[in-house]
Parts: C-alpha cells; sequence; structure tokens
C-alpha cells in the first residue's frame, strides 16, 4: 500500500470513528431513497454495520436490490461547510445478517450505540452487513479520493 492510500485510509477511518450517523442510499422499484442510519465499522473498513425494523421501505428495498450507498459528513449546516466540509460515500452491497455469527455482529454494533440495544435486539429489527467496494472521499471542496477494498 502506498503513502497515499494509507493516509486516504487514515482519513476514512477518522471521518468514519467522528459521526455515529450515516445517509443510507438505496433503490427499490424505480425510486431511489435516502434516510437516517446508526452504524458501526469494521476495524479493517470492509464491513459497515446497521439495523433497521423489518417492516420499513429501506429494509424492502434492501431485499429487492442489495446495491446501496452510505454517506458520512461533517457538515455543520454553515456557509463554511462549502470549504471545510468533508464526506466519504461507502459504496457496495448489504446482505442481513442471521445465524451463529449475528451476535458477534451486534455485539460489536452495539459497543458503538449501547442505547440501542433494545430495538437492535427486537425481533422485527434487521442487523446489516454492508460490504464495502469503494470509499469515495472528498475533502476540502473537490478534491476526491478513492480507496478501494
Amino acid at each position: 500500500m502506498t503513502g497515499a492510500e494509507q493516509e486516504v485510509r487514515r482519513a476514512v477511518r477518522k471521518l468514519l470513528a467522528s459521526q455515529p450517523l450515516a445517509v443510507l442510499c438505496s433503490a427499490g422499484g424505480e425510486q431511489p431513497y435516502a434516510n437516517l442510519v446508526a452504524y458501526a465499522p469494521s476495524p479493517d473498513l470492509k464491513s459497515l454495520l446497521f439495523v433497521t425494523g423489518r417492516f420499513t421501505r429501506k429494509y424492502d428495498n434492501l431485499q429487492d436490490n442489495r446495491k446501496a450507498a452510505l454517506l458520512v459528513d461533517t457538515r455543520t449546516n454553515r456557509p463554511a461547510d462549502f470549504v471545510s466540509a468533508e464526506a466519504v460515500t461507502a459504496v457496495g452491497e448489504v446482505k442481513e445478517v442471521s445465524g451463529r455469527g449475528r451476535e458477534v455482529f451486534l455485539r460489536n454494533f452495539l459497543k458503538r450505540h449501547p442505547a440501542l440495544d433494545d430495538f437492535a435486539r427486537a425481533p422485527s429489527t434487521a442487523l446489516f452487513r454492508f460490504r464495502v467496494k469503494d470509499y469515495v472521499l472528498v475533502r476540502t471542496f473537490q478534491k476526491v479520493d478513492i480507496l478501494t477494498l
């Protein structure tokens, strides 16, 4: 891995660590859909975990189309954001986690979001693993780097 790739990886890791919420973009039928989710990155950045109710539009969308994007950013909704906000978009595929491995992934998610314990463990809630193909990092107004995993 080159020095530049290591620097991009560090920047992605730092941004993901600083923000507990992301915008999940899914698509069902012919309509895209975006909404906020709590997420937790894996230490190697190859996966992002999130939970959602089974009776939601995003759940239905993800059952129909596993391809998704997840946006994490540092905006403060001030004019300075145009030059100082950073954003990273994870692009990849999601799959519901089930079976014996579910508890391990769920514990990792709950380390970051302990207040969601009851919701995350409810039978009506699904745990998803987002397998990241690429991270697209945007910094300092139009400086774009891509980290392929």
